[in-house]
């Protein structure tokens, strides 16, 4: 039977002060930031609506957003731009902004265990697990997913407004097919990864 979201991380919590979620949204977008959210929690609230955030609404993480903000001890926000992106490459791009983010959180002077999704982040000075599918089965690490979603998000409707062409207040700078239409029309922006490739739409 598939245990209820927090059961984990409140028993991590009985050998620790603090558990810090991380996780990464951003990834796989053709254009702007990999986001990173670390969430330090010392309590785990009861809160039924958190998951993974790819599973809610927009709204629904909207929704959320704010209380888990104040629930959380602590959180951080590390946005990795495309000109790093593009130098490091896109896995070694997240664990740097994963890094970061948990450096940003960990307190010196207190006991605390990270569990990050599907990312090894090395030498923490911390305990790290690493774990597929953390998301999903961890309420911190779902809470950083929900917050770096949010963030993001709204980051790149901002950036629509300014550069409309590639329309990402509705893709997000992700490859679908209006943002791969838009990228025959009228090319890379300073903010596309020249690093990644896309299929065009036109012949």
């Amino acid at each position: 039977m598939r245990q209820a979201l927090g059961e984990l991380d409140r028993r991590l919590l009985a050998t620790s002060a603090v558990v810090i979620g991380v996780d990464e949204v951003g990834r796989g977008s053709l254009a702007g930031p990999v986001v990173v959210c670390a969430a330090a929690f010392d309590t785990i609230p009861v809160e039924a609506r958190v998951q993974d955030s790819k599973r809610l609404t927009a709204a629904a993480r909207e929704t959320l957003a704010a209380p888990l903000m104040v629930a959380a001890h602590t959180w951080a926000i590390v946005e990795i731009w495309n000109e790093v992106i593009d130098r490091l490459n896109i896995l070694e791009a997240t664990r740097l902004a994963m890094r970061a983010a948990v450096a940003a959180v960990a307190d010196p002077g207190a006991s605390a265990k990270v569990v990050a999704d599907a990312m090894d982040l090395g030498d923490l000075g911390l305990p790290c697990l690493n774990a597929v599918g953390a998301d999903r089965e961890w309420f911190c690490v779902a809470a950083a997913s929900i917050l770096a979603k949010v963030h993001r998000d709204r980051l790149m409707v901002k950036l629509a407004l300014r550069h409309p062409a590639w329309s990402w207040d509705r893709n997000k700078g992700y490859g679908t097919v209006e943002h791969r239409l838009a990228l025959d029309r009228n090319g890379r922006s300073f903010l596309h990864r020249r690093s990644f490739a896309w299929s065009p739409v036109l012949p």
